[in-house]
């Protein structure tokens, strides 16, 4: 199977360390969230390994060869950012007919088929996209590539709920059809969470957390009843946050689960990835270069 490795990328920008010594892997076949607020290092990341920039030290490789200068392993490689590389006075048909010249499996009738689902209008020119066009225009042609690693740095910017929901039902009908690697790049988790299979937090530029999604959240669990005993079971537990209504609540806590010692009265389920994100990334979001 193939893989992507990072090891060891550092990179600084006028003495701020955007990245410092980070190294993971990205396995094909798989959906992972790189997940961080704004300012983390995510967009660097996927930059440095898509060769639109260089890192200071540390090397990304595919199957084992350096990817840096190496034009057939930067084919397999899709990244889909805040960037347009496509002459503005183009249409978008015609950008499909370009994408193809580079990328020659890409699907152009599937293309064009998403264009319509989404509601694209495939004769206007790219400069007369709006924000959520333009993402959803960037979109589809990342979902019709058919490279084996697709980057989606915050692709579903611009976007309304509608679009982002179809979005996320497209990718995972995507994959299911045919397996690719997809990193999906996002600082927004709840909506993401349930199409990830693994996680990997970034914090001021270094790998917090990598692992599996179920994993990560077996290391909290939630509690919800009436609030004065949540309140009470609750008072010597390490709560990340909660929520209320009425004389309900909700909290979500940071250990182990121990059921026996949860009170019948109270309901107990699985944590929520959002919850646990802002808590390991509390107190962090400086502007990403």
């Amino acid at each position: 199977m193939s893989c992507i490795e990072v090891q060891n990328i550092t990179k600084c920008y006028k003495g701020t360390k955007a990245l410092e010594d980070v190294s993971l892997r990205f396995d094909e076949g798989k959906i992972y969230g790189l997940l961080g607020r704004n300012g983390a290092g995510k967009s660097t990341l996927l930059k440095i390994i898509s060769n639109r920039i260089f890192a200071d030290s540390g090397c990304a490789f595919l199957d084992g060869k350096r990817i840096t200068g190496n034009d057939k392993a930067l084919g397999r490689i899709f990244l889909m950012n805040e960037s347009n590389l496509y002459p503005q006075k183009m249409k978008v048909k015609n950008a499909f007919k370009l994408t193809k010249s580079f990328y020659p499996d890409f699907d152009q009738k599937y293309a064009e088929k998403l264009s319509e689902l989404f509601g694209l209008d495939v004769r206007k020119k790219i400069r007369a996209l709006s924000t959520g066009y333009g993402s959803i225009f960037k979109v589809i042609i990342a979902l019709s590539v058919n490279t084996p690693f697709v980057f989606l740095d915050e692709p579903v910017l611009g976007l309304d709920a509608n679009h982002r929901d179809l979005f996320y039902k497209t990718l995972i009908e995507k994959y299911a059809a045919d397996p690719f690697c997809c990193v999906v790049s996002t600082h927004i988790i709840e909506e993401v969470s349930s199409v990830i299979e693994d996680v990997v937090i970034i914090e001021k530029g270094k790998v917090i957390k990598n692992q599996s999604r179920d994993s990560l959240l077996e290391t909290g669990y939630t509690v919800s009843g009436a609030a004065s005993a949540i309140d009470s079971f609750a008072a010597d537990k390490n709560v990340i946050g909660f929520d209320s209504i009425g004389g309900l609540k909700t909290v979500y806590i940071s250990g182990k689960l121990n059921r026996s010692e949860i009170p019948p009265e109270l309901e107990v389920s699985a944590m929520d990835l959002q919850k646990l994100f802002v808590k390991l990334t509390s107190g962090y979001g400086e502007e990403e270069k």
